[in-house]
């Protein structure tokens, strides 16, 4: 088994509860970190047997900014799954959102959440 990570890809989406989110929109950051089975990728230097990160860049890109979600947890949950589909030498991906404009009633830096999947 070896480990993937892909950090702070970033993305402006309208995700979140509140009416003004969807309208006004903002980034989000996602943390990628896939645990996969060599299988022959690492023998034959193979990209076709390992998980293409460019490849996987576009499955979240289009998963981030495509439908609103309310939850970032939800968001974090679809991610890993399409993850795992499309890569099924993916053992478990786990994935976190961060979100730094959370509508919260104070100053922080922002909000996260991390699934992983298969749970």
């Amino acid at each position: 088994m070896y480990i993937i990570r892909m950090k702070n890809c970033a993305f402006f989406a309208r995700h979140g509860v509140h009416e003004e989110e969807e309208r006004l929109g903002q980034r989000f950051y996602v943390d990628a970190e896939l645990a996969v089975e060599p299988g022959r990728a690492l023998e034959e230097d193979s990209i076709e047997e390992t998980v293409d990160y460019g490849v996987a860049f576009t499955v979240i890109e289009k998963i981030v900014t495509g439908k609103r979600r309310f939850l970032i947890e939800a968001l974090a949950l679809e991610v890993g799954k399409a993850l795992c589909k499309r890569f099924p030498q993916i053992k478990r991906a786990s994935i976190t959102i961060r979100k730094p404009n959370a509508p919260v009633p104070g100053v922080l830096d922002h909000v996260e959440v991390t699934i992983d999947w298969p749970q």
